[in-house]
């Protein structure tokens, strides 16, 4: 498993190795307390609610962007830190002072400093599908129903 140390002392998952974690688990009962373990790190909040919230609406063009992904063993940064770079790339929130091409440079950018996994896992989130195999949206209002609205 790869982790972040946190502070030195302890870890975190990484968004990819949570949502593989929810994938294996077999029991809907098991899923439910996963997400509700993994409702304490913004990161997987904010990709349920980009996932799965209508509202949620990307300002990137579809489709997979050119992006090269970071080598495993030499990953310069984590969804964890990155994941305040999502208010630029919602429609309806900071990135709409950039432009198209800025906006599109930053995910790419964000897309090559994280894990290869984490990026692709991103990359399914912009065009609002689940990388986790049973993590539905039923699945979430069972577990955090104040979540979505």
């Amino acid at each position: 498993m790869i982790t972040e140390t946190q502070q030195g002392t302890t870890t975190r998952p990484e968004l990819f190795e949570m949502l593989d974690k929810i994938s294996i688990t077999t029991s809907r009962k098991d899923k439910i307390e996963l997400v509700k373990i993994y409702s304490k790190y913004a990161c997987f909040i904010d990709y349920i609610r980009c996932v799965f919230d209508a509202r949620i609406v990307f300002a990137l063009p579809d489709g997979r962007p050119p992006f090269e992904p970071a080598a495993e063993n030499a990953i310069p940064s984590s969804w964890h830190r990155q994941n305040k770079q999502l208010a630029y790339f919602v429609k309806g929130l900071k990135g709409d002072r950039l432009t198209g091409l800025k906006r599109e440079s930053m995910f790419i950018s964000l897309l090559e400093s994280i894990h290869p996994a984490d990026a692709e896992v991103i990359i399914a989130m912009v065009g609002k599908k689940s990388s986790a195999k049973g993590l539905t949206e039923k699945l979430v209002r069972e577990a955090l129903p104040n979540l979505l609205s």
